[in-house]
């Protein structure tokens, strides 16, 4: 199992280098092994070049398991997702250009496509903590127990959801809702969204 989750892991982690997501060592990633216990990136690792040695296993009380691999700065971020949302079995933290941009230029993220609205269905936000803080894994769990997407200003997003997939999946769309905002704001429109009435029936169905 743990095994298989590195492996899954690893290539999210090239999938979101090769797509502009975070660059060299920035961002970290994370998957539950069971109720207690989670796998994370390694400190200083490049998330496009991660191989099994470049995890470590912490478990929710902030051991570390794994002698040999220290984990990610950000450790504290995922260990908190975790115990915020028992339901979620991965972590995304990646560095998205635009979504950070326009959170730091105050514009809020349009969801403006189908797989926006079902993928990311509402962001959360929080202000610059120091990386690797304890305030920035507070205020993210916070944020994310009402969100599956969190914008941390001048910093980057953390997504979370079932599975590997699930989470990687809102970061993809979270930065593709802030980048076709981007586009629509240059072009002038203010307030083109998802319909509410269709947005409605897609998570109450």
């Amino acid at each position: 199992m743990l095994n298989q989750m590195c492996a899954e892991l690893a290539e999210v982690g090239r999938t979101a280098v090769a797509s502009g997501l975070v660059q060299a060592s920035g961002g970290n990633l994370s998957a539950r092994l069971d109720e207690r216990t989670f796998v994370v990136t390694g400190a200083g690792t490049w998330l496009d070049r991660l191989t099994r040695d470049d995890f470590a296993v912490v478990d929710l009380d902030g051991n570390v398991l794994s002698p040999d691999t220290k984990p990610s700065s950000e450790w504290k971020l995922h260990q908190r997702a975790y115990l915020r949302r028992p339901d979620v079995t991965a972590v995304v933290h990646v560095h998205p250009q635009h979504a950070v941009l326009l959170s730091v230029l105050r514009r809020d993220i349009r969801l403006l496509t189908l797989d926006h609205a079902y993928y990311v269905k509402s962001i959360g936000y929080t202000e610059f903590h120091p990386n690797g803080s304890v305030e920035l894994a507070e205020t993210a769990a916070e944020q994310l127990a009402q969100h599956n997407c969190v914008i941390m200003r001048h910093h980057g997003c953390t997504t979370v959801g079932d599975s590997i997939g699930m989470a990687y999946r809102r970061a993809m769309n979270l930065e593709e809702a802030a980048t076709a905002t981007y586009r629509s704001l240059l072009l002038g429109d203010n307030t083109a969204t998802f319909p509410v009435e269709h947005f409605d029936r897609l998570h109450h169905a």
